[in-house]
Formats: structure tokens, C-alpha cells, sequence
């Protein structure tokens, strides 16, 4: 439907600015469009006192005007609608509008003017519509806001969406710097990291340059386990048996040849020779050994094996202390080297803390002077907000004293003005019912006079026909005496006496006809 009024109000109207859908409700918002749309139409005579302007007091002044127009077209309009088109309301200057274009339509199609419109309207309708349009203009002064707390609202949504962009620029400030500290923290916590790295890496390669430089000492030879030792005299074992063996079998041969006589062994001597892990296994052998009975033989071996046995111990003590001194020497080197590297690794710690410590020291330093100056960045903007404010309190201070005064001058003038149209007003008054009081008395004297002076010359009897003509003069309100002579024919140009009296002649003649009209038919 919006389409359709831009459409009309643009290419038939022919407004003043073109209308647009998008800015429909803001192009009638002041009521100056509504009131050039009346004019087109021959409606609004006032149109040269409508304002363009969109302050509360120009709208006031053009709803107020356009008011009894409307009445008069038959739309539906009041306080509320007035209200809601000022307000742009969504859909109520559509509405408005579309009322306008149905009843300005019908009119069209009427082919009436304003002023036949107007007095086709009865006297009662049209006295009780204007005594509402009084109404509607003191119910609309009520809803409309003064322009002076429109701007003061005005000034103070400026300041608070001022305030409002002051705590987020403030805000941002605030996000940013501590970006930028996080951001420098963690390039700290990185060049720690890197510098740790990197004195690991020379801890690293001062190690790797001590291990080249320490001389590898081979490691001791531990002593076997219980196992093996024991397995390794087993099989010595066995091999000395399996020679005594040899050899006993040889000495036997070599007995038999020369005497002729077996010699045994006892139990206890080869048991003695012999481990007793083997006895079970060599059978033949403990049978030879048995057969032998040389004591003196066995005495030697047993005493060889005994000494055999003592230098196997004494070696084995010899190697196991010797061993346990190497074991000794190399712990203790061990644990110097350790104490060594340990003392080192403790000096470079320290040293480490120490740096650390200061590094630490110096960032509680900037730490604190960046809290100052925070506290006193806030201290700044918290006396520069005060004094905008106060400075915006002062700007709307003076205005509003500005418009107080103002409004006193325009109170002032209006008041001037009212009591000039009211004292004319009074005097117009006055002289219009001086002069219906006048013209009455001048027709009743006149009556009189006349009456008078029919009754001196027909001696108190005065025709009733002629009385009758006289008192219709009389409710007439047209002269009794005669204004000027007609001539016939008139006159291209009749003087204003001779238009009185025939207007006299033709009330007559009419009142003549009425009572020729009633006239009985038996008189007639």
C-alpha cells in the first residue's frame, strides 16, 4: 500500500520533495507535507503558516492547523493519532494517508469546495466540532514534549553514549596493554627458556668435553660366582683323577712286570684322591684304585694335592684382595669425580640464582612503576570525565536558561499579542451590535414616523394592506422610505438605492402572491 500512496503523492500530487517508502513515516512526522497535500486540494487556506521545521513547537503549530480540515473530510484523527505520526509510529501516517486519498477521492468525484463542504455542514455539528478542535489542541500541547526537555534529553544521550565510548576506548586501552604485557611475559618466559637451553647446551658440551678428557680404566674383573668356581674345580677334578688314573694304570702294568703281584686300594684312599662327585660315574676307576696298596705313593699324591690346594688358596686370596684394593681405589676416584662435578654444578646454580634473583628484582621494579602509572593514567581520566561533565551540566545550565528566557519573551509577546486581538476583538464586537442596534432603531423610528404621519393625514385610519407591507419591510429589515426613483428601463449600472428598492417591490409583489395563494375560494 506504501507503494502504491508514494506513487499517487509523487506523479499525481506533485508534492514539494519526493516521498520515499524508506522515509515514509519521517517525511510526515513534521505534518508540513500533510498540510501542502491539503492545499493542493483547495482545503487548507493556512498553509503559509506551516513550518518545515521538526521541532515540537512547528509540529504543534501544524497538526493543530490541519486538525478541522481533517474533521471536515470526515477522517478519523485525534490526540493519539497525532501523537503517533509526530513519534512515527510504524503504520500510522500509511493509515492517515490512505484516509486522505478515500476522502479527497470523494470529493474529487463531488466536485466541492472547502467553503460548500463547510457550509453544508450543520450549525450544531460544526459549533460542537470546533469546541472539540479546542479540546484537541490542549490535549495535544499535553502529549507533544516541549523542545527544551527534547534537546536537554538530546544533550544527555549525547553525553552518556560519550561516557559510553570513553569506557570502552578506556576498555580497549586496558585490553591492549595487557596484551602487550602478557605478550612481553611470554617473550621473557622464551628468552629464559631459550638462555636455559642454551646453557644446557654448554653444560652439555663441557660434560661431553670432560668425558673425552677422563681416561677410561678398564673395569676389574669381579670375582666369579660360587657356581662357576665350583663347576671349574669339578672338571680340574676329574682331569686329576683321569691322569692319577693313567698313571696308576701305567704304574700296575709296570708292577705286574716285574712281579707279578696286584696291589689294592683302600676306599678311603681314593675317596681321598678322588672327588666324590665321580665315584659315581667312574666305577672302574675306584676298582683300580682299590687294588693298589702303595701308602707311600698315596701319602705323596695326597700331599702334592694338599699343597696344590693351599697355593690354589692363597692365590685366590692374593687375586680376590687385590681385586678388592682396585675396587677400593676406583670407588674413590669415583666419588672425588662426583664430589667434583657436584661442587661445579652447585657454583653454576648459584650463579644462576643470583641472575635469576635480579632478573626477578628488576621485574618487580617494572612491575610496580607500571602500577603507578596505571593509578595515575585512571586519576587522569577520572578528573577529565568530572570536567566534561560539569562541563556538560554548565552547556545544558546556560541553555536551559537561554530557552527560559526565550520562552518568557514569546510568553510575553503572545500575551501582548492576545490582549490586542481581544481588545479588537471587543471593539469589533461593539460596533457590530452597535451598528444591528442602530439599523433596528432606525427602522422602528422609521416605522414610527411613517404610522405617524398617516394617522395626522387620514385622521388615524391607515390601510391594512399598507400596514401589512410596512411591518414585512420592518422583519425584512429593508427601509420603509423610499431610496431612490426607478426609471424604466434600468440602467446598465443600478445605484445601490434603486437594487433596495426593487428588492422592496419584488418582497412585495412576493408576499402579494403568497396571500393571493391562500385567499378563500369563495372571496375569490
Amino acid at each position: 500500500m506504501t507503494d502504491i500512496l508514494c506513487d499517487w503523492l509523487n506523479r499525481e500530487v506533485k508534492l514539494s520533495r519526493a516521498v520515499k517508502m524508506e522515509s515514509f513515516a519521517s517525511e510526515f512526522s513534521s505534518g508540513y507535507l500533510i498540510g501542502e497535500l491539503l492545499n493542493k486540494f483547495e482545503l487548507q487556506d493556512d498553509f503559509a503558516q506551516f513550518s518545515q521545521s521538526r521541532l515540537a513547537s512547528a509540529k504543534l503549530n501544524n497538526f493543530s492547523r490541519m486538525e478541522p480540515t481533517l474533521q471536515l473530510l470526515g477522517v478519523q484523527f485525534d490526540q493519539n493519532v497525532a501523537r503517533n505520526i509526530m513519534t512515527e509510529q510504524h503504520g500510522a501516517a500509511t493509515k492517515l494517508i490512505y484516509q486522505l486519498y478515500v476522502a479527497l477521492e470523494k470529493k474529487k468525484k463531488a466536485g466541492l469546495t472547502g467553503v460548500a463542504m463547510d457550509a453544508m455542514r450543520p450549525s450544531a455539528p460544526a459549533k460542537l466540532k470546533s469546541v472539540g478542535t479546542e479540546m484537541y489542541r490542549e490535549r495535544l500541547k499535553c502529549l507533544v514534549p516541549r523542545q527544551v526537555d527534547l534537546t536537554l534529553q538530546q544533550i544527555s544521550d549525547n553525553f552518556h553514549s560519550k561516557a559510553k565510548d570513553l569506557e570502552s576506548q578506556i576498555a580497549r586501552m586496558q585490553f591492549v596493554e595487557q596484551q602487550q604485557a602478557k605478550k612481553i611475559q611470554a617473550e621473557k618466559i622464551v628468552e629464559q627458556f631459550e638462555n636455559k637451553m642454551v646453557e644446557n647446551r654448554r653444560q652439555h658440551e663441557i660434560m661431553a668435553k670432560i668425558q673425552a678428557a677422563i681416561i677410561q680404566i678398564p673395569k676389574p674383573v669381579l670375582q666369579r660366582p660360587v657356581k662357576a668356581i665350583e663347576d671349574q674345580k669339578i672338571m680340574r677334578r676329574r682331569k686329576e683323577a683321569e691322569i692319577t688314573y693313567a698313571e696308576i694304570k701305567k704304574f700296575e702294568k709296570q708292577m705286574k712286570k716285574e712281579s707279578g703281584m696286584p696291589t689294592r686300594l683302600t676306599e678311603s684312599m681314593v675317596h681321598s684322591a678322588v672327588p666324590s662327585q665321580e665315584l659315581d660315574t667312574t666305577p672302574a676307576i675306584t676298582d683300580l684304585l682299590n687294588t693298589y696298596s702303595d701308602d707311600e705313593y698315596i701319602r705323596k699324591i695326597q700331599k702334592r694335592l694338599e699343597e696344590d690346594t693351599f697355593a690354589r688358596e692363597q692365590r685366590e686370596k692374593r687375586r680376590r684382595k687385590m681385586l678388592r684394593e682396585q675396587l677400593i681405589a676406583h670407588e674413590a676416584q669415583e666419588e672425588a669425580y662426583r664430589e667434583e662435578q657436584l661442587i661445579n654444578r652447585l657454583m653454576r646454580q648459584s650463579q644462576q640464582e643470583r641472575r635469576i634473583a635480579v632478573q626477578l628484582l628488576h621485574v618487580r621494579h617494572e612491575k610496580e612503576v607500571m602500577w603507578q602509572n596505571r593509578i595515575y593514567r585512571e586519576k587522569q581520566f577520572e578528573e577529565r570525565r568530572l570536567k566534561e561533565f560539569q562541563e556538560a551540566l554548565d552547556r545544558e545550565e546556560a541553555l536551559a536558561k537561554q530557552e527560559k528566557i526565550e520562552q518568557e519573551e514569546q510568553a510575553l509577546k503572545e500575551k501582548q499579542l492576545h490582549a490586542m486581538l481581544a481588545a479588537k476583538r471587543a471593539e469589533d464586537r461593539y460596533k457590530k451590535h452597535y451598528s444591528i442596534c442602530w439599523e433596528v432603531v432606525e427602522q422602528i423610528i422609521d416605522l414610527s414616523t411613517k404610522i405617524g404621519e398617516y394617522r395626522t393625514l387620514t385622521n388615524n385610519l391607515i390601510p391594512i394592506k399598507l400596514m401589512r407591507d410596512w411591518k414585512e419591510l420592518f422583519l425584512k429589515g429593508k427601509p420603509i422610505y423610499e431610496q431612490a426613483e426607478i426609471e424604466m428601463p434600468l440602467p446598465d449600472e443600478p445605484t445601490p438605492g434603486q437594487l433596495v428598492e426593487l428588492d422592496k417591490m419584488n418582497l412585495l409583489d412576493e408576499k402579494d402572491y403568497d396571500e393571493y395563494k391562500v385567499l378563500p375560494t369563495d372571496m375569490a
